[in-house]
């Protein structure tokens, strides 16, 4: 289930985004806000961090305050796409860190190196 998290969050994203345009939705812009920067929490929360939610993360979170800005204060997007640009650019330089797990699933692996023979005090998990 982890690794459906961010496909669930643009499905149900897109899906209000449609209901919404078709006029089936009230007009609640902090609920977009609200459901951007949620979306980036969970992200993070579900995957812990690794290699795309230390990217899809924060980036979601951003665009939630940026789409607040944008809202509030009328911030626009001459100034919202470059910064979303060098959000992402330097979230992805972030992320080829070596310190940073491919998954969740690679942490737990990272410890047990299948060169090295197994004795009956290790762990497989």
């Amino acid at each position: 289930m982890r690794d459906a998290a961010f496909p669930i969050v643009l499905i149900v994203l897109g899906a209000a985004w449609l209901l919404k345009n078709l006029g089936w939705m009230p007009d609640v812009h902090w609920l977009w806000i609200l459901g951007l920067v949620g979306s980036g929490i969970a992200a993070l929360a579900v995957d812990g961090i690794t290699k795309s939610s230390v990217v899809a993360g924060p980036l979601l979170i951003l665009a939630g305050a940026l789409y607040f800005l944008h809202q509030y204060y009328n911030l626009g997007w001459r100034f919202i796409v470059p910064i979303m640009l060098v959000a992402a650019g330097t979230l992805m330089l972030v992320a080829r860190s070596p310190t940073i797990p491919e998954s969740r699933l690679g942490r737990r692996h990272e410890s047990s190196d299948p060169r090295k023979p197994s004795t009956d005090n290790d762990v497989h998990g």
